[in-house]
């Protein structure tokens, strides 16, 4: 099995943990929330996917439509506001967490495919440095997700109120997550090199036990002719 030594099982668990971290971040509507000093918020809470507003109208357009309750971002009825409610760096950080989580997935299969794998297996060392490279990248992903919301999501030209706006529980748990996929992809890296290394010490004794038997067996056979 892969997860022996005590690298690979700190790998596993790191990624495990960004899993359940990232999942957790992509699907709660929590990355921005008010602070609950107002008794009656136009906006209440927002993640990737969903936005919860209280009877808010946009006053900057004609639109006597009012907004109440929580809805997918896309939602139809949102088509009115799509440029108020979607702007660039909102997009952005849609693009950069899925790709994230994209490629946490991938990660995931390899991972789950390094646990069941032998040591012996040809491409055992590709498993392991592809494993690390894409979690790697799907941390860098997702710590740029995180930066372009942490700097314009609480802004004062998005959400109304936005002096009662914070990040929520699920921002934070989308950069912890972020951050616990590099060391995930750097020690996948590492136990690849090892492997590498171990690999090439066999290959370099097997080549020297092969070439004392050939010297071996050219002196006997000199010896008995003799």
């Amino acid at each position: 099995m892969g997860a022996r030594t005590k690298t690979g099982k700190f790998a596993v668990g790191f990624t495990l943990l960004g899993f359940i971290f990232i999942l957790t971040s992509m699907a709660s509507p929590y990355w921005l929330v008010t602070d609950g000093v107002l008794s009656n918020p136009k906006f209440t809470n927002l993640g990737l996917w969903e936005v919860c507003f209280n009877k808010f109208r946009d006053i900057n357009r004609w639109y006597l439509t009012e907004f109440d309750g929580c809805m997918w971002v896309f939602e139809e009825e949102y088509y009115i506001i799509h440029d108020y409610l979607l702007p660039s760096f909102y997009i952005a950080t849609q693009f950069f967490f899925t790709l994230c989580f994209t490629l946490l997935l991938l990660g995931s299969f390899m991972t789950l495919m390094f646990l069941g794998c032998s040591r012996d297996n040809d491409r055992y060392i590709l498993l392991l440095l592809s494993n690390g490279a894409t979690l790697v990248t799907s941390g860098l992903c997702g710590f740029i997700a995180c930066v372009i919301f942490g700097c314009y999501g609480d802004s004062r030209d998005w959400m109304p109120n936005w002096e009662h706006n914070n990040m929520g529980w699920a921002f934070a748990f989308g950069v912890v997550g972020s951050f616990l996929l590099f060391p995930a992809g750097v020690l996948f890296l590492v136990e690849g090199r090892r492997a590498k290394y171990r690999q090439l010490n066999e290959i370099g004794n097997r080549r020297i036990g092969d070439y004392n038997m050939e010297t071996t067996k050219s002196y006997n056979a000199g010896h008995t002719d003799i």
